[in-house]
């Protein structure tokens, strides 16, 4: 047993000595400061020392309704204080029927089956485990592969890694789990040349062509042996990659060809990230199965799903059959009862149509980045946008490792937050910068983006 505790009150040592922190390169806190946030308000963050920063990254995609709500740490508090916790192992109870009650009334088609988890990649995991039992026992025993696109992120679970197309992130842990297989992604912006006419190559045409290598791959690797196709709506890693038109509807085609599962991970998109509470919605295609996590609670505690259609439940209704999978806290009753508040939040104050209207002044204002030399591409969706920088816009020759390393992290992120702005600055892809701040920003809100972000990267230009 160690020494009594004795809190230091220099948190950001502490958080050096001990808080190992996830996707972080702890030698570059050796000798500088753990930035350490204690407060939240609205749109905005506060640390240690007072400073307020914009949370133009919802904290991680997540805090959807702002920071600070009042009434959701009070709902959280209420269900603790009458009924902490129970597992939904073969036992129900109140608050977790009526939130899969609430997400299937929400969902496309006929997606009525809910199978709780903690968090987004649990679900995906989940996904994945599902289709294979479910191919299982309708007589497909050889169904177990799975496609996905490269740079997709979804999720750090051995499964979910596997699906995962950002080989970065794989290798420290290989082998992993056999039989992902990676096609094409949706980033136009980059699209292979020999799509280009002269003229450049039209959305429609480049969407079909990316759905068309889905079904190429699925017949390289046999349709008898290809279980689900994991796609996001909009493309998280490598910055915002929206779907061409009749993308996912030229899928649905391919899998319901084929019989392949096809999961629209929506840990990001869903629960108005995209103006809607589900993006397959705001794109027109009805998937087998759904992940989410995130936003369901804006983040006042974590929880995560996987809606499933009634066809591909079926076969776990009938007989002696059980789905051979499980979480201690999945559905866990503060978790429920915060989500159910934040829907009733979301309806009572109109969050969807908040950011559908607004989407297009968020586009907008973004867009004015493009008389700048360093910013080469602005995409995405609803309230969830990536800006790709270039070193050259007329060829877009991008950064090499060396740059990327000096100006994307040593300089563009840390000067960024210096500068009150709390984003995301990524190369795993090209580099870019990712922007998903609350639902309830406004106008102001991404005037004060785009003017932070116009400082930094001008000064970033000076450095290439």
């Amino acid at each position: 047993m160690g020494n009594p505790i004795d809190m230091s009150p220099d948190l950001s040592k502490t958080a050096y000595d001990h808080l190992w922190m996830h996707f972080t390169r702890m030698s570059s806190y050796e000798n500088a400061p753990v930035p350490t946030i204690v407060r939240g308000e609205g749109s905005y963050v506060f640390d240690d020392k007072g400073k307020k920063y914009l949370d133009g990254l919802a904290g991680l995609f997540v805090v959807q309704a702002g920071h600070g709500r009042q009434e959701l740490a009070e709902v959280a508090a209420k269900q603790a204080a009458e009924l902490a916790f129970f597992p939904v192992w073969s036992y129900a109870h109140p608050k977790a029927v009526e939130l899969a009650e609430r997400l299937a009334h929400y969902a496309p088609g006929d997606l009525n089956k809910v199978f709780f988890s903690t968090g987004g990649g649990e679900a995906v995991e989940t996904a994945w485990k599902l289709a294979k039992q479910y191919h299982k026992l309708t007589g497909n025993h050889t169904k177990y592969k799975v496609i996905s696109r490269a740079v997709a992120y979804h999720g750090t679970p051995q499964g979910a890694l596997s699906i995962t197309g950002l080989p970065g992130l794989k290798a420290p842990f290989e082998p992993l789990v056999p039989g992902a297989r990676k096609v094409p992604n949706t980033n136009i912006y980059r699209a292979p040349a020999f799509l280009d006419e002269g003229t450049g190559v039209s959305p429609e045409a480049f969407g079909r062509w990316c759905a068309d290598q889905i079904e190429q791959q699925i017949l390289f690797e046999g349709p008898e042996t290809v279980a689900a196709v994991f796609l996001e709506p909009v493309q998280n890693a490598g910055g915002c990659f929206p779907p061409p038109p009749g993308y996912f509807q030229r899928v649905r085609e391919i899998c319901d060809e084929y019989n392949v599962l096809l999961v629209s991970d929506e840990v990001i998109c869903a629960f108005g990230r995209l103006g809607t509470i589900f993006a397959c919605d705001k794109f027109g295609y009805v998937p087998d199965i759904i992940t989410c996590a995130k936003g369901m609670t804006s983040g006042y505690s974590p929880i995560g799903a996987t809606i499933v259609s009634d066809r591909i439940a079926e076969p776990f209704y009938r007989d002696d059959n059980v789905f051979l999978h499980g979480y201690t806290f999945g559905g866990h009753p503060v978790s429920s009862a915060v989500a159910l508040a934040n829907l009733d939040l979301f309806e009572r104050e109109g969050l969807l149509r908040h950011v559908l209207a607004n989407e297009s002044a968020f586009l907008s204002t973004l867009q004015k980045l493009h008389d700048l030399p360093i910013v080469g591409d602005v995409r995405g969706n609803g309230y969830f946008y990536g800006i790709e920088l270039v070193k050259d816009k007329a060829t877009k020759e991008s950064f090499n490792e060396e740059e990327s390393e000096r100006i994307l992290y040593g300089f563009v992120s840390k000067k960024l937050f210096e500068n009150g702005l709390y984003c995301r600055a990524d190369d795993r892809g090209d580099p870019v910068i990712q922007l998903s701040p609350p639902l309830i920003s406004d106008q102001s809100t991404f005037d004060e983006i785009e003017q932070i972000l116009r400082g930094v990267l001008t000064e970033a230009w000076t450095k290439i």
